[in-house]
């Protein structure tokens, strides 16, 4: 048989509050202080994904990595952590973009032309491999977002010169060899306090 505790009001010993509860069961702590965890969300991608990305352009979200979180304050902060295995089928490199709710959040400011993004290789010299190499790419983002509605945080890729076919987690010839791996990619969004 379970237990229920029902409470309005959490006290110390000495009539501080610990805690209070609404009518509609949520709990808000007293003391807990800027720059706390609240609550963490994280998806791990271990299966692998392929599709063709027009250069200048951003792909759609990639397929199950993205990470939902609501927040419990508008005030609150969210650290978006992203690690990103990927590769282009012509060429060793990729970039990428985080997205909230679709938007672009954590790229570098606009200038010109040039593309925002929050990470990425792009080697200044490239050719044509058949070797291409899977990019090991990583962000953190500390986004404000002052919002309680869910959000849900993305990752889309960057297409490059020429248009092709991008890869996650798996290298572009993926032939069944020692030497052809398979990764993991992983989000993970953490509420933090204000």
């Amino acid at each position: 048989m379970a237990s229920i505790l029902r409470f309005d009001n959490w006290e110390n010993s000495d009539g501080t509050s610990i805690a209070t509860s609404d009518a509609s069961g949520n709990l808000t702590f007293a003391g807990v202080g800027a720059g706390k965890i609240l609550q963490v969300v994280s998806t791990a991608k271990t299966d692998t994904w392929s599709g063709t990305v027009t250069v200048s352009a951003f792909s759609s979200n990639i397929t199950g990595l993205e990470v939902t979180i609501t927040p419990t304050s508008a005030t609150s902060q969210v650290l978006i952590i992203c690690l990103l295995h990927a590769t282009h089928a012509s060429y060793g490199q990729a970039n990428y973009r985080l997205v909230r709710n679709g938007s672009a959040v954590g790229v570098g400011d606009a200038a010109g032309s040039r593309p925002q993004l929050t990470s990425g290789l792009q080697p200044s010299d490239i050719t044509a491999n058949i070797n291409t190499p899977v990019v090991n790419m990583g962000a953190h983002y500390l986004d404000s977002p002052a919002s309680t509605s869910a959000l849900t945080y993305g990752v889309q890729l960057y297409g490059i010169n020429p248009t092709g076919t991008m890869y996650v987690n798996r290298t572009a010839q993926d032939s069944d060899s020692v030497s052809r791996g398979r990764y993991v990619s992983t989000i993970t969004a953490m509420e933090v306090s204000a």
